[in-house]
């Protein structure tokens, strides 16, 4: 009977966040069967562990950590440089209705060429609306850490990318 409850327990935990931690996972990986792939893993990791994810204290963050961690560890390895999609679309419900699909597709072509931990800590940011201090916990970093890659990765996007949209508007 526990393990039935425990069992009905994940499943509702698995329901009300998987959508969450898509966009998340797709975030920071820039592709749908990357994203993917790191949700299955982190979640199955979760569902082997539940005991331990929901004596955690908060679940969510638990397993947020799981997914990023999946998706920064299989950019690390080799070949992920060999295959990758050709193309896929944005994040589901990343973007604000008022920006205009091109300026939504140019800032997500920039964000997709940062480095992997940049981009995480921008996802993280800005798409999930974490703090300082829960993205570091997430990434398993310090908050200086986090201030320095979001630093870094916004001055990218500033010198680089961002003003493409002021050529295609001009």
């Amino acid at each position: 009977m526990v393990h039935e409850d425990e069992d009905a327990e994940f499943d509702e935990f698995f329901r009300a966040t998987w959508a969450r931690m898509f966009r998340t996972a797709y975030g920071v990986a820039g592709d749908r069967a990357t994203a993917e792939d790191a949700l299955q893993s982190a979640y199955a990791k979760a569902f082997a562990s539940w005991g331990r994810v929901r004596a955690a204290g908060r679940p969510e963050a638990y397993v947020r950590r799981m997914v990023v961690n999946e998706v920064l560890d299989v950019r690390r390895k080799g070949w992920w440089r060999r295959e990758r999609p050709l193309h896929d679309e944005r994040p589901p419900d990343a973007a604000s209705p008022e920006v205009s699909s091109t300026e939504r597709d140019v800032v997500w072509r920039a964000v997709l060429s940062l480095p992997p931990r940049q981009r995480a800590v921008l996802v993280l940011r800005y798409y999930e609306d974490l703090s300082e201090a829960d993205i570091a916990e997430t990434l398993g970093v310090t908050r200086g850490t986090v201030k320095s890659q979001a630093s870094a990765a916004l001055a990218a996007l500033r010198a680089t990318h961002l003003s493409d949209l002021k050529g295609e508007h001009s």
